[in-house]
């Protein structure tokens, strides 16, 4: 029979100087629950909600639990808040940061939970987890979570011009796919709404059967039209300020989203959102950047087992997305360096097969060397500088 420990009929508390007030924000649209543990508090965390955006409430309770602090320990302790980056955005924790609190935001995915089955999850669970989380990580343990670098408004600031054009051109796909549909209901098939004569070779059609379009249908393409030339003005004027902010200043060196715009089979687009959205961080290995862009490999090893589950897929999913783009793109434009030398010689190895496996792991090299080339001048090697034309 297995061999019990004798439990104790009371458990005894763990008695730490804890040094610091820690807090955790669970954010919501409605609340945000404040839960806290004070040093002399009876290493027990107490639990406050104040309406949901109430800055000037929670820093409020913030002063009140450094007095209630300073009453029972006699010391002027400094406060350590966590919350976990989401919806909210990082507007409240800048302005934490602003009153001198040290703010940490954290990536809930990365937060360890209960792997039973049926769980139990609950804003007051989730609050004491995020305390427990900031403890173990202000004490050094490795692997408690991953912290998220909040940018600075100006970087923030400067990733909606790619983020507004692709939700724009999906906006403009919606309409003129509604367009074609509508004509085709109708036996039309050869109208491209895209065309500068829209206008005009609209009252021109004629449905299958030789009619001409009823008056309702045209009225409502015509209304359809409207918005989507209201959308193509807008990515155009959206395109202008991405070019400016690519154009380097007049007797100035080109700007690393320049250098990277012009290697040929990226392009202004893509150059703008790679830079945007990851490469203009701080990385302190290849291996960060490889997990931010979500195209780290994921083992898993076990006893005997031992296979790879695919890439990580965290991170941003806007970088990774765009460079298995530029992946595909850089095999075709590319053809003489290293690393689409490397490819082909992969799949060859392999009888052409697992290509879209080679594509990511091309990708992760990609990312890597683009990032060496827009911090430090080094370019892939064969690699060509002159820009497509498009």
């Amino acid at each position: 029979m297995p061999v019990t420990a004798d439990r104790p009929e009371s458990p005894a508390a763990i008695h730490t100087d804890l040094r610091a007030i820690f807090v955790s924000l669970e954010l919501s649209r409605k609340t945000w629950l404040i839960t806290s543990l004070s040093p002399g508090a009876g290493e027990k965390m107490s639990k406050h909600a104040v309406t949901a955006g109430n800055i000037a409430g929670l820093l409020e309770r913030v002063t009140q639990l450094k007095e209630k602090a300073q009453a029972r320990t006699g010391r002027d302790l400094p406060l350590i808040t966590i919350q976990e980056a989401g919806l909210d955005g990082f507007w409240s924790h800048r302005a934490l940061q602003n009153e001198g609190i040290e703010s940490w935001m954290v990536d809930a995915a990365s937060i360890l939970t209960s792997r039973r089955w049926r769980r139990a999850k609950t804003d007051r669970i989730d609050g004491e987890t995020l305390v427990r989380t900031l403890l173990a990580y202000k004490r050094g343990e490795p692997r408690v979570c991953a912290m998220v670098k909040a940018p600075t408004p100006e970087e923030e600031d400067r990733r909606r011009i790619c983020r507004e054009r692709k939700t724009l051109t999906a906006e403009r796909v919606e309409h003129v796919n509604r367009i074609k549909g509508l004509l085709f209901a109708q036996g039309i098939n050869d109208y491209e709404p895209l065309r500068r004569d829209r206008r005009a070779r609209l009252e021109k059609l004629k449905t299958g059967d030789g009619r001409h379009l009823p008056d309702n249908l045209r009225a409502q393409i015509a209304r359809e039209l409207d918005r989507l030339e209201i959308i193509l003005g807008q990515i155009k004027a959206v395109e202008a300020e991405r070019d400016a902010l690519l154009k380097p200043m007049s007797g100035t060196s080109p700007t690393p989203a320049t250098m990277i715009a012009q290697l040929k089979g990226i392009g202004p687009e893509f150059g703008a959102v790679l830079w945007s959205e990851g490469l203009f961080r701080h990385f302190d290995n290849r291996r960060q950047l490889a997990a931010y862009a979500g195209l780290a490999p994921t083992p898993w090893k076990s006893g005997s087992i031992d296979h790879e589950q695919g890439v990580s897929k965290a991170g941003n999913p806007r970088l990774r997305t765009t460079m298995i783009q530029v992946a595909w793109l850089w095999l075709r434009h590319q053809q003489d360096s290293a690393l689409s030398r490397w490819f082909h010689e992969r799949v060859n190895r392999n009888g052409g097969r697992r290509k879209k496996s080679t594509i990511v792991a091309v990708a992760r090299k990609l990312v890597i060397a683009l990032w060496r080339y827009a911090t430090a001048g080094r370019a892939q090697r064969s690699a060509t500088a002159t820009r497509r034309a498009r």
